[in-house]
């Protein structure tokens, strides 16, 4: 008998002025960047965090910590390599992903598919098991005043 499994990702980083601002592996803004640790892929940080929670294995912080140098520019594509391989290790499989970026002004539209695809190739997934949309603030709070970034992700996973 199929479990179904449900976990829930966001992520947010402030632009900073070395880039580019990564989406899904994607560079959508060359004229900025993010402050992370690693490239600050906020969609990819989200998905990850996400599959690691429907497999009920904590976080990122916990499997890929900041106050660690290896993680200094790493690619966020391969944590989430590495967070799907730890739930497939328990058996956990990613079905679904849906993820919203929140922004004023990166746009996500035009490079939307290659997004779609980058997250499906880090999840080992098909493509159109990846939803990408993007939202903005209508200028409320940091996202709104153009401060950074954000993405919040759902995965849907099953075991068994």
């Amino acid at each position: 008998m199929s479990e179904t499994r449900i976990g829930i990702g966001f992520d947010v980083h402030r632009f900073d002025a070395n880039p580019p601002v990564l989406l899904g592996g994607v560079p959508v803004d060359t004229s900025r960047g993010v402050e992370a640790t690693s490239d600050g892929d906020v969609a990819a940080h989200a998905v990850t965090d996400a599959v690691l929670g429907a497999a009920n294995l904590g976080d990122m912080g916990m499997h890929f910590p900041s106050s660690e140098p290896r993680w200094s520019g790493a690619d966020s594509l391969e944590m989430l390599r590495e967070a799907v391989r730890m739930a497939g290790a328990k058996g956990v499989a990613v079905v679904a992903v849906d993820v919203t970026v929140i922004s004023q002004s990166v746009r996500v539209g035009p490079y939307r598919e290659a997004i779609r695809a980058g997250l499906a190739g880090g999840l080992g997934v098909e493509t159109d098991r990846v939803s990408v949309k993007a939202t903005t603030t209508d200028g409320l709070g940091v996202l709104g005043r153009d401060e950074g970034l954000a993405a919040m992700a759902v995965v849907t996973a099953s075991i068994g």
